[in-house]
């Protein structure tokens, strides 16, 4: 994009009192950000309110250094991560973007492009998540990114943390959608992961550079999350959450949504079970999930497996369900003593089959 062009897009999208509606309105009326500008204030009131048609009649404070900041962005990015600024009319926008109601006008994004338009699946969940939904969020993103779909997540601590983890181990398959500029990471301890992506699937934002972790964000990039995507695989989620934002985004935009079910008695399943209610699809395995989406494997036609479990046979293991257990009731199932099953109890531990929990809880793992 040349310089005068991405300065037209930029004092378009900059400019207070234009939102994204107003700015489409606009561009639908005249075609271009150039020609928006060009156009004299009474041609722009007949489209738009006043205070807006006003507004765009001279460039905005943050203008100048927002497009210096943008064109030192595009210039030094490393070879291995390139970076681009890609509008609502470049032959590179994502076509799965103009479905939804409310498409971003102008994507940055940095990695490799190719992820834009390959099929893609959404996994989103808590950012506490429990061990199991940690698991889970992995071992579905490696079994659907070896079926050839591209996991797209929103780089959060928890579960979309887990599944860019583990699809990134698969030919870099993950896209991250970011609620800042691709200048900064949050949380800060994904930066390691945020350059990983860059270097082998895609982080993208709408947001220009410089713009921090603002909380209205972040359920605004649930839109493109859910947009890109085929479907939205909810893992764990409680009834308030960000999580279900992006899954009704899905609704709304025409995709699948489907939820892991859990405990009863966790919150983290809550949202799920609502989901489920309302008609998402109940599953178990990543094979359901391609089921639904009548997608055939890239890389095998065997149906992808559930995880695999610990070693049978061992008393404390089939007294575990997959529900969180005091170490009480763990006593009166097995008869061991608190000291016996304590033993016991660390050494699953530190063999993965057994998680440890705050107030004496013990969970079940499966092994990703």
């Amino acid at each position: 994009m040349e310089p005068d062009e991405l300065a037209a897009w930029l004092r378009l999208l900059e400019t207070p009192r234009v939102g994204r509606e107003t700015a489409r309105k606009l561009l639908s009326a005249f075609g271009s950000p150039e020609a928006v500008f060009a156009a004299p204030t009474a041609s722009r009131r007949e489209v738009i309110a006043s205070p807006a048609a006003a507004a765009l009649a001279s460039p905005p404070d943050t203008l100048a250094p927002l497009l210096r900041t943008t064109l030192d962005w595009l210039r030094e990015a490393p070879p291995e991560a390139p970076r681009s600024v890609i509008t609502l009319g470049d032959p590179r926008y994502p076509p799965a973007l103009l479905e939804i109601a409310d498409p971003p006008l102008l994507l940055y994004a940095q990695g490799q492009l190719r992820w834009l338009t390959a099929p893609s699946l959404a996994i989103v969940g808590a950012r506490n998540p429990t061990p199991q939904g940690t698991q889970n969020a992995a071992s579905f993103a490696m079994q659907l990114s070896r079926a050839g779909l591209t996991i797209v997540s929103g780089l959060a601590r928890g579960i979309d943390g887990a599944a860019h983890e583990r699809a990134l181990s698969e030919a870099g398959r993950t896209i991250a959608v970011v609620g800042t500029g691709l200048d900064r990471v949050y949380p800060s301890p994904h930066l390691d992961l945020a350059h990983r992506i860059a270097a082998n699937g895609l982080i993208l934002s709408e947001y220009p550079l410089g713009t921090p972790p603002l909380p209205s964000n972040f359920p605004q990039r649930n839109r493109i999350i859910a947009g890109l995507s085929r479907g939205v695989l909810v893992v764990e989620a409680a009834l308030r959450s960000g999580s279900l934002i992006t899954a009704r985004l899905g609704l709304d935009a025409g995709r699948e949504v489907f939820s892991i079910p859990g405990s009863i008695h966790s919150p983290l399943s809550r949202g799920c079970h609502a989901l489920i209610r309302q008609g998402a699809k109940l599953v178990e395995t990543a094979e359901d999930v391609l089921e639904e989406l009548h997608w055939e494997s890239t890389h095998s036609s065997a149906p992808a497996q559930p995880p695999e479990f610990g070693p049978t046979g061992d008393p404390v293991l089939e007294a575990m369900a997959f529900d969180p257990i005091h170490l009480d009731a763990l006593m009166a199932r097995t008869g061991c003593s608190a000291a016996t099953l304590s033993t016991r109890l660390l050494e699953l531990e530190l063999q993965g089959h057994v998680a440890r929990m705050p107030g004496q809880l013990f969970q079940r793992t499966a092994a990703v």
